[in-house]
């Protein structure tokens, strides 16, 4: 069914914004499945959308996130 609001527009023209829609959703699924991020553009700030999905990063190992080098006996 033809939307009223693609009618004076070139076919492939109409035709793309649900093809990207269908991209994004796609890029989302496989970031989620693999765990790697997903950035995105909201409000002018670029977004990691998958950041609650994966929770924390790596803790550091000790303070500063630097070790501890024993030197010495």
């Amino acid at each position: 069914m033809k939307s009223k609001r693609f009618a004076g527009i070139d076919r492939d023209l109409a035709g793309a914004l649900p093809a990207l829609r269908r991209a994004a959703a796609a890029a989302r699924r496989l970031s989620i499945e693999t765990g790697t991020p997903f950035y995105v553009l909201e409000n002018g700030c670029v977004v990691d959308r998958n950041a609650t999905r994966r929770g924390p990063g790596p803790k550091p190992a000790g303070r500063n996130g630097r070790r501890r080098v024993r030197r010495g006996a």
